[in-house]
């Protein structure tokens, strides 16, 4: 199923950019980043439930915002892309 998670992180201290650095690599394992901090990530429930306790445990749920839009199996025709950045096919073929 393909999710969407998204967050922001309240960076006006040094402890919050920190928090704002590990969600940002965390999120990038798991998903391709469309936008600054919006991911669009393809995994299953039991993967999903993962990620979303260890987000939870790194961001400061009283400065902190994460959001997880699940978008489900058939995805391809739920999501429009207009503009620049050039997405690819999170579920096709790496080359290295």
């Amino acid at each position: 199923m393909l999710v969407l998670i998204t967050y922001d992180v309240n960076t006006e201290t040094e402890a919050g950019k920190k928090r704002l650095r590990r969600v940002a690599k965390q999120c990038v394992n798991y998903g391709q980043r469309v936008q600054n901090s919006v991911f669009e990530c393809v995994m299953d429930a039991a993967k999903c439930k993962q990620v979303k306790a260890m987000l939870l445990d790194l961001i400061d749920k009283e400065k902190d915002s994460l959001r997880f839009y699940n978008l489900g199996d058939n995805y391809k025709n739920k999501v429009e892309h207009f503009g620049s950045k050039k997405s690819f096919d999170i579920e096709g073929e790496l080359i290295l």
